[in-house]
C-alpha cells in the first residue's frame, strides 16, 4: 500500500534472468537494511559500452559470485538496500554523494529541499574548491525576477537541514547548462567568484588597526576579496579547519594565544578583535593600547 512506502517507492524484486546484488566497497554483500551499491548481473546483461573500453572496465566488473570467468556485474551507481519484505529500496545516486569535512552528504537531498522554496524554479548543488577550501555551492534559477537572495535561501535551508549541508555560496543563473541528453552539465557551471558573498549584514569596514589586520587574515584564509567586521565567519564559507588557520595566523601576527572557541562564540572580526585587544592589554602599556581602541 502507498501509505507504507518510504519517501521513494521500492524498486521491487529482480525479474527473470536478472540477478541483483547490493554490495559494499569491498564487493561483499551487505546485510538486509544496510545501504550499498546496486549491481546487476545475469544473462540479460550487456557486454559493455560501445567503443568505450575505459567506461566498460569501470562499470562492468568480474562477477565474484559465479564460476564463469567471463561473467560480469554492472555497477549501477544507485545506492539501495533490502527492505524486510525482500523488496529493494532506492536511496539515491552515488554520483551525488560527497564527503565533506568528515560528513557524507547527499547533494540530491539538498537540491530537493532547496527546490521546495517557492521562489526557486531549478537548482543544482556542487562541491567546489580543493583541500580545506572545498565548499558547497548552490546554483539557483529563480521562479521570477528578482530571485530569492542568498540570505533568504541560506535561512530557508537552515530551518530544514543540518549546518554541514547548508551551502556557503549561492549563484543565480538564467538557466542551468544542459548536455544534449538533457542532463545538467556540471562542468559548464561557472566557478564562484572571490568577492564578498551576499550577506544579511551591510558591509562595515575595519575601524582600527587590529580589525584591519584580522580582516586581512580572514580574507587570506577564506579566499575572499574583502570582509566586513560584522560578517559571520561561517556564512563566508568558514568551518572548523579554517578556524584553526585563523587562530594560527593570529598567534603569529600578534604573538599571543586566542582559544579556538572564541571564533565559534563570536564569529566576526569585531568579536575576535575584542578578544585580541583584551589579551594585548595584559602585555602592552596604556600608551601602546591607545591606538587599538575602536573609533566609534
Amino acid at each position: 500500500p502507498a501509505g507504507q512506502w518510504p519517501e521513494l517507492p521500492p524498486i521491487g524484486r529482480p525479474i527473470g534472468n536478472v540477478k541483483v546484488f547490493i554490495l559494499d566497497d569491498s564487493h561483499q554483500p551487505v546485510p538486509a537494511g544496510a545501504a550499498g551499491t546496486l549491481y546487476i548481473g545475469g544473462p540479460c546483461l550487456a557486454r559493455g559500452y560501445l567503443n568505450q573500453p575505459e567506461l566498460t572496465a569501470e562499470k562492468f566488473i568480474p562477477n565474484p559470485f559465479g564460476y564463469d570467468p567471463e561473467a560480469r556485474l554492472y555497477r549501477s551507481g544507485d545506492l539501495a538496500r533490502y527492505r524486510a519484505d525482500g523488496n529493494i529500496e532506492f536511496l539515491g545516486r552515488l554520483d551525488d554523494q560527497v564527503k565533506l569535512r568528515g560528513f557524507r552528504i547527499e547533494l540530491g537531498e539538498i537540491e530537493t529541499v532547496l527546490g521546495g522554496h517557492p521562489e526557486v524554479r531549478a537548482t543544482v548543488v556542487t562541491v567546489q574548491g580543493a583541500g580545506d577550501y572545498r565548499r558547497l555551492v548552490a546554483y539557483v534559477v529563480g521562479a521570477s525576477k528578482p530571485g530569492p537572495t542568498a540570505t533568504e535561501l541560506r535561512n530557508y535551508l537552515r530551518s530544514k537541514l543540518p549546518d554541514h549541508m547548508v551551502p556557503s555560496t549561492y549563484m543565480e543563473l538564467e538557466r542551468l547548462p544542459l548536455r544534449p541528453s538533457g542532463k545538467i552539465d556540471r562542468k559548464a557551471l561557472p566557478a564562484p567568484d572571490q568577492s564578498r558573498p551576499e550577506l544579511e549584514n551591510i558591509y562595515t569596514a575595519p575601524r582600527t588597526p587590529v580589525e584591519e589586520l584580522l580582516a586581512g587574515i580572514w580574507c587570506e584564509v577564506l579566499k575572499v576579496e574583502r570582509v566586513g567586521i560584522r560578517d559571520d565567519f561561517f556564512d563566508l564559507g568558514g568551518h572548523s579547519l579554517l578556524a584553526t588557520q585563523v587562530v594560527s595566523r593570529v598567534r603569529k601576527k600578534f604573538q599571543m594565544e586566542i582559544p579556538l572557541r572564541v571564533i565559534f562564540e563570536a564569529p566576526t572580526v569585531e568579536g575576535l578583535a575584542v578578544a585580541v585587544v583584551e589579551a594585548l592589554a595584559e602585555k602592552l602599556d596604556p600608551g601602546e593600547m591607545a591606538d587599538l581602541v575602536p573609533l566609534y
